[in-house]
């Protein structure tokens, strides 16, 4: 998968529909006929539940965006007018950074410097979640390992690199080992992340691999190394088309190539190969079994700074939560979709990996006023913010249809581009209404409220309030009639939070379903 450095190819984000099921080791190839509907939300609150060990080369990826307007007197270089800069997790610490995003407790191990850039990075990693910092060791006389990138005009300009990579002394080495032998101990998943900064010496891959192979850890390596033997003994490696090629001195173009690379790395480091394609993809190749094909589920390619980075944060978290391979490359594609779409080396938040996943099943013909389950109206909400398409909610009982439930659907769907009617359900209307209500019955009430124009799905909510609904839909924009104040709509807190808005629909005045049923009672 593309890495968090510029030196390291662009590999893929890849998907297809399939299961998110538990089971199935990382080692074998899935049973046939896997395809099927996935349990989304369960599957991405279990990361919460396990813990993942990350050993490795921790960089400091440091952003200077600035001005360009006119070129050096002195020489034919830009000059950048500084504007800002931001310091963000870079190689492992991002792997780290994406893991305890995903909601992972995360053991790091680490060298740095004792410098700024190691406060920096501490902070970083503080603020994404559960992480344990006692295996980041200092070491005096080192820099820590900073990537400087300067931008002009949305484009680098020029990477500064500090870093130290000669051969640690024997006693840091031996620090680092234990560190990681104790976080190891603790996890369910290890992940070596290998820069060729130098924390992962020959030795240190060794004793860290053999001692998680006696007590049964799976070890996800992402490999620097031209010599993948280097990795023998690990669970997976998960090269990009670019390292592979490097590796074992062969194209990985087609599938045929692909596989024929997969087969001497194998040879090499006795290890499971998951291989990020770019464009076309991602294949594991398992040492016994079929290979898995994915196709690619990003659409939007920003920047591919660090998706490689979320690709194995994404796989470890998934398999230390028990699901399959097949399963757990899934999630680590989609994961990757979202992050190249990103500017910068970046994470994946649980609620975004759970929308492209929900994306994924929505009817792609949907905006036609269709009665959908709340399930099926989370994927097309996220199908259609895939599209930069804005989506509106609007919710009621409407009971029976008047002039002023018109007016406020028109003003509804004027402020989106698919508006999402969220009817309360027959039981919900009677809690509200009595037990005379409603009138028609939640289906007829669908039907009818579908056949409107302007209206793209309706959905209905059992509950008092449509705030569960709501928090579910994360919609764009929320309407509601201006008999209510902006801070008394149901959910407009969770809409605004997201940068979303609230409106106030105008009121028709004397309509209701009430005045519509005294009518019709005195008349009889």
């Amino acid at each position: 998968m593309p890495s968090p450095q510029s030196d390291r190819d662009s590999a893929a984000q890849p998907a297809a529909p399939a299961a998110l099921s538990r089971g199935a080791s990382a080692g074998g190839a899935e049973e046939a006929g896997a395809e099927r509907r996935p349990q989304m939300i369960p599957v991405i609150d279990r990361f919460s539940r396990c813990r993942v060990a990350v050993i490795g080369d921790l960089i400091l990826d440091c952003y200077l965006h600035g001005d360009v307007s006119r070129i050096s007197p002195e020489a034919p270089v830009p000059i950048v007018r500084s504007l800002n800069e931001r310091v963000v997790a870079g190689g492992a610490a991002n792997v780290v950074a994406n893991l305890a995003t995903l909601g992972a407790t995360v053991d790091v191990v680490g060298l740095t410097g004792l410098d700024q850039a190691r406060d920096d990075l501490v902070r970083c990693l503080e603020s994404h979640g559960s992480v344990d910092l006692s295996g980041m060791i200092a070491v005096a006389d080192r820099p820590t390992t900073r990537k400087l990138r300067v931008l002009g005009a949305h484009q680098q300009i020029v990477r500064v690199d500090h870093e130290d990579t000669t051969p640690h002394d024997p006693a840091v080495e031996d620090a680092l080992i234990a560190a990681a032998a104790a976080a190891a101990a603790r996890a369910d998943v290890v992940v070596l992340s290998d820069y060729g900064k130098g924390a992962l010496s020959l030795r240190a891959l060794r004793e860290i691999i053999d001692a998680c192979a006696g007590t049964g850890r799976k070890v996800l390596v992402d490999p620097k190394r031209l010599d993948f033997s280097a990795y023998r003994g690990a669970t997976i490696l998960t090269p990009n088309r670019k390292e592979m090629t490097a590796a074992t001195r062969l194209p990985c173009e087609s599938d045929a190539q692909a596989l024929n690379a997969a087969l001497v790395a194998q040879e090499a480091s006795e290890a499971n190969i998951l291989l990020t394609r770019s464009e076309k993809g991602m294949s594991y190749f398992p040492l016994s079994g079929p290979p898995i094909h994915m196709a690619t589920v990003a659409q939007d390619v920003f920047d591919v700074s660090g998706a490689g980075d979320t690709v194995i944060a994404t796989l470890a978290a998934a398999l230390a939560s028990g699901l399959s391979m097949h399963d757990s490359m899934k999630l680590a594609n989609h994961a990757a979709g979202v992050v190249v779409a990103k500017v910068g080396t970046a994470c994946v938040t649980p609620e975004e990996l759970s929308a492209s996943l929900a994306s994924e099943f929505a009817s792609p013909v949907v905006n036609d006023g269709r009665h959908v389950t709340l399930e099926e109206a989370v994927a097309q909400r996220w199908a259609w913010a895939k599209e930069k398409l804005t989506v509106g909610v609007a919710n009621g009982c409407f009971d029976l249809l008047h002039p002023g439930h018109i007016s406020l659907i028109k003003q509804a769907a004027a402020t989106c581009d698919r508006l999402i009617m969220a009817l309360n359900s027959d039981a919900s209307v009677r809690r509200l209404k009595g037990p005379t209500r409603p009138i028609q019955d939640e289906e007829s009430r669908a039907a009818v409220m579908g056949a409107l124009k302007g209206v793209s799905a309706v959905v209905l909510f059992d509950e008092d309030t449509p705030y569960e609904l709501i928090k579910a839909l994360q919609p764009d924009v929320l309407v509601k009639g201006a008999d209510y104040s902006e801070e008394q709509v149901v959910g407009g807190d969770i809409v605004r939070a997201r940068g979303g808005r609230v409106v106030l629909a105008g009121l028709s005045p004397g309509q209701s379903t009430t005045k519509l049923v005294k009518k019709a009672e005195v008349t009889h």
